[in-house]
């Protein structure tokens, strides 16, 4: 009895634990999910986020992260909720989930510095976030209700499949790139190894030799800048092109504003 008495004061002397609950958000994704495998919790076309805390700040201040290029996605990471992996989204839904976060982090206003286009001094701007739409996808364009497009390249009238990337495939391309670069320091082959990473098929060819084959060449600089072009224009993504007014009056149009860790941050120089 007297054991039991000890027992039950030791554990009302313990202090309880707080369970702290986060406040989160729903985020819709500009793909609306469509390009994502079946059983893929991207699927349903949204992503539950909860709102940035100091633990988010230590991640963006952290140099390690942001000398090897990692800081947005281990933030992205731990914002998100549910069992998304931030490598399968598409570069156009990552950008949205981004902007997502640092509203519900620090707010729609989104204050930077900008240098005046006559005088070249930078001025204080501010632009309001929840204003940047989504650009969605024309889900008519998809083949077969899959991550595929095709495209006849108006100039050498060929046909080509591509796919949208995702953040799994950027960084197969940058560790492909690295790798050419160690080869040769001077090559600079950007443009042609992400082609290769998007196109799928040519003239119903999709074997890996005929498509590098085509790339290297065949692919008139015409139809390349056509196809890229297009490639804009089928992306699920945000729209983060703004007009910035400065205090004399005077006008920009059509100012992308880039996504970066200053994008997080008060103040922050574009």
């Amino acid at each position: 009895m007297e054991q039991t008495q000890q027992t039950q004061q030791a554990q009302q002397a313990q202090p309880v634990q707080p369970q702290y609950q986060f406040p989160t958000e729903e985020v819709t994704l500009p793909s609306k999910g469509l390009i994502y495998p079946e059983g893929s919790p991207l699927r349903s076309g949204k992503i539950t986020m909860k709102y940035m805390t100091a633990r988010e700040e230590d991640i963006l201040t952290n140099q390690n992260y942001i000398k090897n290029g990692t800081v947005i996605d281990k933030l992205l990471q731990s914002l998100i909720v549910d069992m998304t992996k931030v490598e399968d989204l598409l570069i156009g839904d990552k950008n949205a989930v981004l902007v997502a976060a640092r509203i519900l982090g620090y707010g729609q206003d989104y204050t930077f510095k900008y240098p005046h286009p006559d005088t070249g001094v930078e001025e204080e701007l501010t632009i309001d976030l929840t204003e940047a739409e989504d650009k969605l996808i024309d889900e008519s364009l998809m083949i077969n209700g899959k991550n595929e497009f095709e495209f006849e390249l108006p100039t050498s009238k060929m046909s080509i499949t591509f796919k949208l990337l995702t953040q799994a495939d950027e960084k197969l391309i940058e560790q492909e790139l690295k790798g050419l670069k160690k080869i040769n320091k001077n090559a600079s082959p950007e443009l042609t190894t992400r082609l290769k990473h998007v196109i799928k098929s040519v003239n119903g060819d999709p074997t890996q030799k005929t498509i590098r084959e085509f790339i290297d060449n065949s692919f008139l600089a015409r139809d390349s800048r056509a196809f890229r072009a297009h490639l804009d224009t089928v992306m699920p993504d945000i729209d983060l092109t703004f007009d910035l007014t400065f205090d004399d009056g005077t006008v920009i149009e059509d100012v992308t504003i880039p996504i970066g860790v200053g994008f997080f941050w008060p103040d922050a120089s574009i």
